[in-house]
């Protein structure tokens, strides 16, 4: 399967970042190396499952590349050295990058992860509005964090939901 994206790995885990041409998916993805992560694919990534995972890469013709408007293409290992960037990584999460819309109902609370199937594998699925004045790679470590901190068994959201009940926090 090919998806038109971005994958990175954030602090170890694959983050698959989707939205529509132009929206700031390989410029999210070049904030990203430059804060330390690693490039896995931009524009095209192909996906697989494997052992129950979904996996990911870039197509070897245009593995390492990153295209930015305004910049044109660049060699991420010869930017940012041979570490900037992996092979492939397993997709754990996914980021849908959408341009901010007026009126539109987005995520406040976050008590509970919507979720995206792909190749038959349930993902948490995060839509982040983008809007001039949005940092989209803190955005995007801030869910990386949340969601290991998930995996934990804490989550900011139930710990305030839990204080507001009265009840004792996580």
């Amino acid at each position: 399967m090919q998806l038109h994206g971005g994958l990175v790995r954030v602090r170890g885990i694959g983050v698959l970042l989707l939205g529509t041409s132009g929206v700031g998916k390989s410029e999210t993805a070049l904030a990203l190396v430059a804060r330390g992560h690693q490039l896995v694919a931009d524009d095209l990534v192909e996906l697989w499952l494997e052992d129950g995972r979904v996996m990911g890469r870039a197509r070897e013709a245009i593995r390492h590349f990153l295209e930015i408007r305004g910049l044109g293409i660049l060699c991420i290992p010869d930017l940012y050295g041979p570490g900037a960037v992996a092979e492939l990584s397993s997709v754990s999460l996914v980021f849908r990058l959408e341009h901010w819309r007026e009126g539109a109902s987005y995520e406040r609370v976050g008590l509970e992860r919507p979720r995206e199937t792909i190749l038959g594998v349930e993902l948490p699925c995060l839509v982040l509005p983008v809007r001039p004045s949005a940092n989209m790679a803190t955005l995007v470590e801030a869910g990386v964090r949340d969601h290991e901190q998930r995996a934990r068994g804490m989550s900011g959201a139930a710990k305030l939901d839990a204080r507001l009940r009265g009840e004792s926090s996580q």
